[in-house]
């Protein structure tokens, strides 16, 4: 990995980005193309469009080179001379100059002003005409804030030429013959305007007046009342306004620039009264973050005047900063060429007085240090570096120690992330002597793991990056001997940091910083190697750093005992359930390396924290002892001693009962109040059951298995907590209710199989998940002889009165029903009670492909695919059951309905679904060992399907719409086509339609094969016309050229359609009808009879969509009306509003210009009873 020099470290941890592309580009290829555009404005700044599509690529082509802006550099100046020749030229309109000015923006703001700026042309001839043309701008308008901002810079170029200002007003006359304004006065002016204003020409003004007002004639008669100007408007404005705000800011700017490009021997006089305004105005209590940063800004270049411009002689200084000398050399030689400073000059230092001024501009940053915004906090951390350089030895030392309180636990987070900038300053300039280093590398080291719980989340994460920071400064300031005595706490830290941060950023800020070190000092143990696994790309994935890269690194003994302890006091008790279960991992994968430590260290501090109050400590603890415990075990396997022999005596004791001592203390009946506790408590008791089952010395499986029962009667409060019940549960039975013989607890059965079967029964639609995952977990010995009564309960999920409700229910017995046919097995002539049979087969089959039609949906949406989805893998896996232990029971029939209905699913519209049943078609046709018997045209099917990406409409509808030609396949493969052709997704309409014109395409010559299309299509009109599973035939509009008499079949299923009242349904029989008035003769009639009385509906929606559709319609078909009254009928369909009562007159005229008979309202026959 290579990590610049010049990262931007103080940014803290969130606001990176996680991965970029850096050194990608090797120069500007755009060179072409961009003096091509530029040449163009004279061309393009008429139209807007072309304007704005011209701006919008040159935009592209300069972004692209925000990361290496110095690629530019050689072709800025003949960019820059190519939009001044526009600007300059007298042809050139004002919007061709604001286009030219705006394209030098975006090159300025690529490459930054500091450098561009400095290739305007800045001769004497030059100043006027900017002036000239800065003076015409309109400030307040928002269009053209870009040619303001360049012309400020030009003109501070221009402020640069040698020559007195006043030399040119000599050649000015107004046109009165009266002397103008003076340049010198015309520009102040001009700059104090700038400085007022809301827009970014107010950050070039203050550049203007940095460059203006360090001019020696300029000086001698405006600073004084430039700076008295500057503190009245400071005074005079507050922070309350979002004007005064503005006009804070560009006062502070400019002074802040002032100060730091001008001359001290100048302004040291001003600085005093300057440092005065600034505390009485009290910036630092601003509620505005760059108010308060432009204040630490100015205090901090206040404090450098104040002290004498020289580098402190005391100052550590490196001898070699070269990483190859670095490598090459010996430590000793290395350290040899450390400078030491000379006494003659430190007794000099000592002689200089410091102001008392100095005092207050340090306090001042201090309290920056602890702001609560970053920008600041950096801003305050520089400027202590940049005054700590000027300072004596002794007071210097009095900045560090004063800086080290920001370190307390008392202060926040803000303290603490500015104390590290700070220190990285101070260490990288070298006035953080190696004598401080003791004080200092305890506060770096726990800074490293910082992290303060704040409500849900925590905070720190800033923290831990600038100490990151601080160790890569480290690495540059200091000779390897000075750090050679905590050589081993930082690259532990540091590992620590890189490995089991929860924040990415911050992991690879360490990493960057342990690679760093090993590269500058050479002298971290094993760096190369470990750098190998842990570099900064490695560290990205939170599991494998957890998992895998701590697994080896602990392989070195250096750092085994500190990441244990890490896992132990800052992990298992995170605030995050996720860092604890992957802590409560990477112990588990740890245990090898120290398995000692774990048996007689680390599990009896657990063991107290399992019985603890709190609860994250609670489950961290639980799950640490399981996963050592579990770890232990299997490394008792390998070397043939017992667990109980690592692990004490009073550790074995505690672990048996360590879900009784919870039951008894005061946590648990403290949890009692809070079910969501109370419930993670539960979840973890089962994993640890889980891991420590094996071991045989558990008691109490009555306590163990209530516990069981209460999480599998809770999962809706804890997502994952199914999956660990249901393992804890197979476990406990394995363990406890299996007899010698093999066979399972005849009383524990019966008790088990009862009350799961009862919970089937529950109104709760989460008990009966619980129950029915139950059943499906339990082994094959305690389902002996239940088979068929498990069975039977499972399958009455899907009685017809319960079909909308319990949707997770019925979704957990589908897979149920398949894992207890796979734990019982299969056998032609067995018994239904004990096993999968000739007679029960029937039955399994039945439900999972009735549980195939399941569209039930809710506010989530098709819910019923949760059940669809889980009844395909069903299929599958009790297919290949039976495909190798008896094939002879899969009956033909059952073979057929189970292929057609996948490949209906792998028809529809849902991607994900669609593939799952894709898929499981083709894994069952192509499967050989053991080979499905009876699927229908299975030779036809291996030469349809190729390898495809299910999930892709595009590749998937294709093959699809193939098996329409298979008999077998048609009914069930349209079904689904129709589905996915009245869609939503555009992608999914869009390709099932055009593979499905494409097939018919293909039959059209052939009239047979078209009319049985045709049947099979009104076949499935019929099953659905009164259902709601979602099979809307709105594409049906497209088919109508099947035939007439399709058409007239059609058309009467949709009269009776007409009759819904669901919306989506009307909206579809608008559609068909619309597209059925290209057949003549009666049938168009009909049509149109139907469409005029759609048009009077009682819905509002109904009617608008029928008008809409007509005019459509009418403009298409020519031929349905008269040209004579097509004008009035397209007036009068335009202008149709909703009003009911107003739309019959208008319907009424309409049946009589399309001369169809206008409808009758049927009185309602009331029967009375005498």
């Amino acid at each position: 990995m290579a990590v610049s020099d010049t990262d931007s470290w103080g940014s803290g941890g969130e606001g990176r980005e996680p991965d970029g592309i850096a050194c990608v580009l090797s120069g500007f290829s755009e060179s072409s193309e961009t003096r091509a555009l530029i040449s163009s404005l004279p061309e393009v700044h008429e139209d807007t469009v072309t304007t704005e599509s011209a701006t919008q690529r040159f935009l592209v082509i300069m972004n692209r080179y925000q990361e290496q802006p110095h690629l530019l550099d050689p072709h800025l100046e003949w960019m820059l001379n190519m939009i001044l020749d526009l600007i300059r030229s007298e042809n050139s309109p004002p919007a061709l100059v604001h286009l030219s000015f705006k394209f030098l923006y975006i090159i300025c703001k690529v490459r930054g002003y500091k450098i561009f700026m400095q290739l305007f042309p800045h001769e004497v001839a030059d100043v006027h005409p900017v002036l000239d043309l800065l003076s015409r701008q309109d400030p307040t308008d928002s269009e053209t804030w870009e040619t303001r901002y360049m012309l400020l810079l030009w003109l501070s170029m221009t402020c640069l030429i040698p020559f007195d200002l006043s030399r040119l007003d000599g050649y000015l006359e107004s046109g009165g013959g009266i002397a103008a304004e003076p340049t010198m006065e015309c520009i102040l002016a001009i700059a104090k305007s700038y400085l007022l204003v809301s827009d970014s020409p107010r950050d070039a003004a203050s550049v203007l007046v940095s460059k203006f007002m360090t001019r020696p004639d300029v000086k001698q008669k405006h600073l004084g009342d430039f700076l008295d100007w500057n503190l009245s408007t400071i005074s005079q404005t507050s922070d309350q306004s979002m004007r005064d705000i503005m006009v804070l800011d560009g006062a502070l700017q400019s002074l802040a620039k002032l100060f730091k490009h001008g001359k001290r021997d100048d302004l040291l006089q001003y600085a005093p009264a300057i440092l005065q305004c600034l505390e009485q105005k009290r910036l630092s209590e601003s509620s505005q973050a760059r108010l308060r940063k432009l204040g630490v800004k100015l205090i901090q270049r206040l404090g450098l005047t104040f002290l004498k411009p020289r580098l402190a002689a005391w100052r550590y200084q490196r001898g070699s900063r070269s990483l190859a000398a670095n490598l090459t050399m010996s430590q000793s030689a290395t350290a040899a060429e450390a400078v030491t400073p000379d006494m003659d000059i430190q007794e000099q230092e000592e002689d200089y007085d410091i102001p008392e001024e100095v005092e207050t501009v340090i306090e001042h940053l201090l309290v920056g240090l602890k702001d609560k915004e970053t920008i600041v906090r950096w801003s305050a951390a520089k400027g202590i570096g940049r005054v700590t350089g000027r300072l004596p030895k002794e007071l210097a030392d009095e900045v560090v120690g004063s800086l080290l309180d920001c370190f307390s636990f008392q202060e926040t987070d803000n303290a603490w992330h500015g104390g590290c900038l700070a220190l990285a300053e101070l260490g990288r300039r070298g006035l953080l002597m190696p004598s401080r280093l003791t004080d200092v590398v305890p506060l770096i080291i726990k800074s490293l793991t910082y992290e303060e719980k704040r409500g849900a989340c925590s905070v720190g994460s800033n923290v831990r990056d600038a100490a990151c920071y601080v160790c890569w400064s480290f690495a540059r300031a200091y000779e390897p001997n000075e750090l050679s005595l905590y050589v081993t706490q930082i690259a532990s830290a540091l590992l620590i940091t890189a490995v089991f941060d929860r924040s990415v950023n911050c992991r690879r800020a360490a990493s960057a910083a342990f690679q760093e070190n090993v590269g500058r000092q050479g002298t971290f143990p094993h760096g190369i190697d470990i750098l190998t696994a842990a570099d900064y790309y490695a560290v990205g994935n939170l599991n494998n750093c957890y998992l895998n890269i701590s697994v080896y690194i602990a392989g070195f003994q250096e750092y085994t005992h500190a990441m244990i302890d890490h896992l132990i006091a800052m992990k298992i008790n995170h605030w995050d359930g996720v860092i604890r279960e992957l802590a409560t991992k990477a112990l588990h994968n740890l245990t090898p390396q120290a398995p000692d430590y774990m048996a007689t260290t680390v599990l009896p501090q657990l063991l107290p924290m399992a019985v603890g109050l709190d609860l994250h400590n609670r489950h961290g603890a639980i799950m640490a002892c399981a996963e050592i415990t579990h770890a232990l075990y299997k490394l008792g396997l390998q070397t043939n001693r017992p667990v109980v022999d690592m692990i004490s005596s009073e550790c074995v004791d505690a672990l048996k009962n360590i879900h009784q001592m919870v039951r008894v203390s005061k946590a648990y009946h403290k949890t009692l109040n809070f079910r969501l506790k109370d419930l993670c408590k539960n979840v973890q008791y089962c994993k640890f059951f889980i891991c420590v089952h094996t071991f045989s010395f558990m008691t109490g499986n009555t306590d163990w298995q209530g516990l069981i029962d209460d999480t599998l009667k809770s999962l809706h409060l804890y997502s994952s907590g199914a999956k660990d019940a249901i393992s804890a549960l197979s476990a406990l039975c394995e363990e406890y209710y299996k007899t010698q013989t093999g066979q399972a607890d005849s009383q524990m059965q019966d008790v088990l199989v009862s009350q799961y079967i009862e919970g089937l029964e529950s109104p709760k639609t989460l008990t009966r998940c619980g129950a029915a995952l139950a059943l499906g977990c339990l082994p094959r010995f305690m389902i002996h002889g239940k088979v068929k009564q498990v069975s039977v309960q499972l399958c009455a999920h899907f009685r017809p009165f319960e079909i909308s409700l319990f949707i997770e229910a019925r979704r957990d017995a589908i897979r149920a029903i398949a894992q207890v046919c796979v734990t019982a097995g299969v056998c032609a002539h067995g018994s239904p009670d004990s096993i999968l049979c000739s007679e029960n087969i029937a039955k399994v089959y039945g439900t999972l492909l009735e549980s195939m039609n399941d569209y039930t949906t809710d506010s989530r949406g098709d819910v019923g695919a949760w059940v669809r989805e889980a009844a395909m893998t069903s299929l599958m896996d009790v297919t290949m059951l039976v495909a190798a232990g008896a094939p002879e029971i899969l009956s033909p029939d059952l073979a057929t309905r189970m292929m057609c209905c996948l490949a209906q699913q792998a028809a529809e519209k849902i991607d994900r679904y669609r593939a799952h049943a894709g898929n499981i078609f083709l894994r069952l046709l192509h499967s050989t060992e053991p080979a499905v018997p009876h699927i229908p045209h299975r030779e036809a099917l291996l030469n349809i399907f190729p390898v495809l990406n299910w999930n892709a409409p595009s590749q998937a509808f294709q093959y699809i719409t193939q098996l329409l030609g298979l008999p077998q396949y048609q009914y069930h493969t349209l079904l689904g086509l129709t589905v996915s052709v009245g869609g939503m997704t555009e992608s999914t309409v869009h390709f099932s339609s055009l593979s499905l014109f494409d097939y018919l395409r293909g039959i059209q010559d052939d009239q047979v094969i078209l009319a049985q299309f045709g049947d099979t299509l009104l076949s499935i009109f019929r099953d659905n016309i009164r259902n709601d599973s979602g099979i809307w035939l709105s594409g049906l509009c497209s088919l109508c050229f099947l035939s007439h008499q399709f058409c007239v079949d059609l058309l009467a299923l949709c009269k009776e359609l007409k009759k819904s009242r669901d919306v989506s349904k009307l909206l579809a029989c608008i559609a068909v009808f619309c597209g059925l008035i290209q057949f003549q003769g009666e049938v168009r009639k009909k049509v149109l009879s139907q469409l005029l009385m759609m048009l009077c509906h009682s819905f509002p929606v109904i009617r608008k969509t029928t008008a809409s559709h007509m005019y459509e319609m009418l403009l298409t078909y020519d031929d349905v009306i008269n040209p004579e009254v097509l004008d009035d009928v397209m007036t009068l369909l335009s202008d149709t509003n909703c009003d009911l009562a107003t739309v019959r007159p208008h319907r009424n005229q309409l049946c009589d210009w399309l001369g169809v008979a206008r409808p009758q309202v049927v009185a309602k026959v009331t029967i009375g009873l005498y």
